[in-house]
Formats: structure tokens, C-alpha cells, sequence
């Protein structure tokens, strides 16, 4: 009996790590080919909107490398100086906080650009957008930094190395971190559902006085799906309090709810980035779906339209 619940257990386990491993590698795909589309593009190196759409994706793009390479290393049951899992921890800290932050400004930009259209131009300039995204990462990292500097003041240099499974728990040193951070996460919540709740009930009012196939309109449902995209991926706050709560009622499911939480809070919100600008962004769409199929797109449809005017 023991023997088939171990199988079953091994079974279970080499599933989640492969259907992660290719999630994970067809979501880099798209996103490489994103960051190739928009540099073969001058146009949207001008853009605001999609400078700050590719350091989002830059941003995806790293976290989901090294969350690649910390569930491997997990699986492997392969153990990690300290240190080296400082600095992963710090970094992959950094990045959670940046997603949200981005998306923020994000949805501020389509504010301005539909709500100022007159002012746009003047107030969402490349220099500008370039001083948010420095702002993003100095505010991303300071929990980080702050827990960063408790390790340094508690800890002998034995400590950085010595081997463990690599956690972001291995900065948190006393109970009171925990609280701290929990209570910035949360305000970092409060503020950024704040921001973005305020842009979308302003582009709904504009986007009520005009017609539905305009701009306004196709930006309320831009935000909105910011909006869901951020809701996922500040979620993550909240997770570990609903793994207490599982472990608590029943100590079997556990790992079930730690699995979909790391699926749905932290993969899940790095793949819809493809699907917001990738999909429904006229522009972006037709450079990307040329360079994902090597040109096959743009070529069948010169042959169609050849074969359109041909029949005329």
C-alpha cells in the first residue's frame, strides 16, 4: 500500500514539473519573440505604451527563469549556498513587485493618452517613461534590500555558506519581518488596485460619451484585464495564508494547493502579457504573428489578396 501511494506521488510529482517545464518554456517562446518584435520595429521604440509593455516583458521574462530554476532545484533536491540564494531570492522578490508596479503604469498611460489626448504627447515622453521604470525597480527593491541588511546585522559569514533549499524564508530571520512584509505587500496592494480602479472608472466615463469601436472603449478593456492580471499576481500575498488554512483542515491536500497557487498566481499572470498586447493590439499583432510563423503570414495573406484582385 505504502509502495503505491509513493508511486502515485512520484507520478504526481513528475507531471506538475513537466506541464510547469513546458509552460514555462512555449510562455519564454512567445516572449522572445515579442522582445525581437519590438526591436525590429523603430515605431514602438517610440511608443510609451509599448516600452512599457516590453520592461514588463523583460521583467516576465527573467521570473520566469529563475522560478524555472528554483522548482528544478527543488525537484532535484538540489541544495544551495546561502548566499547564491540570497542574491536569487533578492532578485526574484524584486521582479514579483515589479509586474504589478508595471502594469500600474500601464494602465495610467491609457488614462492619459484617452482621457488627456490633448496633453498626451507632452506628459508621456520616452524620458519620462524611462524615470518610472528607474522608479519601479528602486521601489521594488526595497523589501528586498530592507531584509537584505537584517540578514547582514544577524547573521555570521558561516551562515552565507551553509546549504539549503533555496526559499526567500531564508532572509526572514524573526516573526516581525513576516509581519512587515505582509503589511507592505498589502499596502502595495491597496495603493496600486487604488490607481488602476481610478483609471478604469475615468476611461469607462469617456468611453460612455462616444461610440464602441473606439479607442476609449478598446482601453477600458485593456485596463480591465490589467486589472485581472494584477488581481493574480498580488494574490500571491494571500496564498500563504490559504496554505495555512489548507494544512490545517486537511494535511494531504497541501501540496495540491501549493501547486495551483504557484500555477495560477505566479505563471499564469506572466503568460496573459502575450495575450493582452501579442493578440489584441492591432500593431504589435502583425509584427508579432509574422516573426512567430517566419513570415508564413504575411505571405499567405499577399496571396490572398493577389488572388482577390485577380478575380476582379
Amino acid at each position: 500500500m505504502e509502495a503505491n501511494n509513493s508511486q502515485i506521488n512520484n507520478s504526481i510529482k513528475q507531471f506538475r514539473v513537466t506541464f510547469t517545464q513546458l509552460t514555462i518554456y512555449i510562455s519564454l517562446y512567445i516572449n522572445f519573440v515579442m522582445l525581437f518584435s519590438f526591436f525590429r520595429k523603430d515605431s514602438f521604440r517610440e511608443d510609451t505604451r509599448y516600452i512599457l509593455f516590453v520592461h514588463m516583458l523583460f521583467v516576465d521574462t527573467f521570473q520566469l527563469v529563475f522560478m524555472d530554476m528554483s522548482q528544478l532545484f527543488y525537484y532535484f533536491s538540489i541544495l544551495m549556498p546561502a548566499g547564491a540564494c540570497i542574491v536569487i531570492s533578492m532578485i526574484l522578490e524584486t521582479l514579483s513587485i515589479n509586474t504589478p508596479l508595471t502594469l500600474t503604469a500601464m494602465c495610467l498611460e491609457r488614462y492619459v493618452a484617452i482621457c488627456m489626448p490633448l496633453r498626451h504627447g507632452q506628459i508621456s515622453t520616452v524620458k519620462r517613461t524611462l524615470d518610472v521604470i528607474l522608479i519601479i525597480w528602486l521601489i521594488g527593491s526595497i523589501p528586498s534590500i530592507r531584509d537584505f541588511i537584517i540578514v547582514i546585522a544577524m547573521e555570521p559569514n558561516t551562515f552565507y555558506v551553509e546549504k539549503n533549499f533555496c526559499s526567500y524564508d531564508l532572509m526572514i530571520r524573526s516573526i516581525w519581518q513576516s509581519y512587515v512584509r505582509s503589511a507592505m505587500g498589502m499596502l502595495y496592494f491597496g495603493v496600486m488596485l487604488g490607481m488602476v480602479a481610478f483609471t478604469y472608472v475615468k476611461i469607462m466615463e469617456v468611453a460612455r460619451t462616444v461610440s464602441a469601436d473606439s479607442s476609449a472603449s478598446k482601453a477600458r478593456n485593456t485596463v480591465l484585464l490589467h486589472t485581472f492580471q494584477l488581481v493574480l499576481c498580488l494574490a500571491v500575498l494571500v496564498s500563504p495564508f490559504v496554505e495555512m488554512a489548507a494544512f490545517q483542515i486537511n494535511q494531504n491536500i497541501i501540496s495540491h494547493v501549493i501547486y495551483f497557487n504557484f500555477i495560477t498566481f505566479n505563471i499564469l499572470p506572466r503568460c496573459l502579457s502575450s495575450f493582452i498586447y501579442g493578440v489584441r493590439d492591432d500593431k504589435f499583432r502583425e509584427v508579432f504573428l509574422f516573426y512567430i510563423t517566419f513570415g508564413l503570414v504575411k505571405v499567405a495573406l499577399k496571396k490572398s489578396l493577389k488572388a482577390a484582385t485577380d478575380h476582379f
